[in-house]
């Protein structure tokens, strides 16, 4: 981006919204310290959790720094097996971030293909796509990621089985249950897109509906799925963690923060409060501040609110 391209941005509506928005500007701070955090977390984890050589069964339940027998090398504590807790929630969150955003891009890929496809055709493929979209509706998201989980286990032989595996699995499940979002919403704008004046002209003068769809129609409706996509980031994310907190998500080897959660929660009652609360209270700090920022994103682009 360009110094012009900075200066049109820092002039524009968009930027004024977000800086006189003392939500969205709080918001936004801190999803970048999670977020940044996350990526980070090789270079300032005071620890490595998953490095077995580094782990000391001696210092396993320690708890937070600021409480009796707690250490400070270990500000939050650790957990059963030694790890300590702050780490291993910065590298949980990379995790759930990673398969948050990969299924919410894969959706939108999917959804925006078919709700375009669906919106110009018409007729009996709008017909198919909107009929197999109604029959997703009728099932909870939580209920297909089970489905499509439990068949691929069942149907891939137990040599393939893996972490790789499992997270794919993962980022598919939960992109098949939320690719409807976007087709319906994209197709109702294709449907009025395709009838403008730009549109005709295109197809007068011998433009392939394909480029048409991807060079005119899909920048003017392609809005609303962005919206939509910052927002369905959280839901994601809560997706991923229920289901590894159910077991069935990522593999313990390489834990997200719905595993963390999952583990802390059977040490709960025996008074280990911080491996529930620490990771739990990442994940609504992550999924609040992403779903504020979505809120303010669609208000923002909303011209009956300007």
């Amino acid at each position: 981006m360009g110094g012009a391209q900075v200066a049109r941005f820092l002039d524009s509506d968009l930027w004024f919204s977000f800086r006189t928005s003392p939500v969205a500007v709080a918001a936004a701070f801190i999803a970048f310290v999670l977020i940044g955090g996350a990526l980070f977390a090789p270079w300032i984890a005071p620890h490595r959790p998953y490095d077995l050589a580094t782990l000391s069964l001696a210092d396993s339940m320690l708890p937070p720094a600021w409480m009796a027998e707690g250490q400070w090398r270990y500000l939050l504590g650790t957990d059963d097996q030694g790890r300590d807790v702050l780490s291993t929630i910065l590298y949980g969150s990379r995790i759930s971030l990673a398969v948050g955003l990969a299924s919410v891009l894969l959706a939108m890929v999917l959804g925006v293909g078919l709700g375009l496809l669906a919106g110009y055709a018409g007729g009996r493929i709008d017909a198919l796509i909107m009929r197999v979209a109604d029959v997703q509706l009728s099932f909870p998201a939580i209920l297909i990621a089970l489905l499509i989980d439990g068949f691929v286990r069942a149907a891939m032989p137990p040599e393939v089985h893996g972490d790789g595996l499992a997270i794919l699995v993962l980022v598919g499940s939960i992109a098949a249950g939320n690719w409807v979002l976007y087709a319906r919403t994209i197709r109702g704008s294709t449907m009025v897109e395709k009838n403008r004046e730009y549109v005709q002209a295109a197809r007068v003068i011998g433009v392939s509906p394909t480029r048409i769809l991807v060079r005119h129609v899909l920048p003017n409706v392609v809005g609303p799925a962005l919206v939509i996509a910052t927002i369905n980031v959280a839901t994601a994310i809560l997706t991923e963690a229920t289901l590894s907190f159910l077991g069935v998500g990522v593999p313990a080897t390489r834990p997200s923060l719905g595993t963390m959660i999952q583990n802390g929660q059977n040490f709960l009652y025996s008074g280990e409060w911080w491996l529930v609360i620490f990771p739990g209270a990442a994940l609504v700090l992550l999924c609040m501040s992403v779903n504020l920022l979505g809120d303010w994103l669609r208000d923002a682009l909303n011209p009956k609110l300007q």
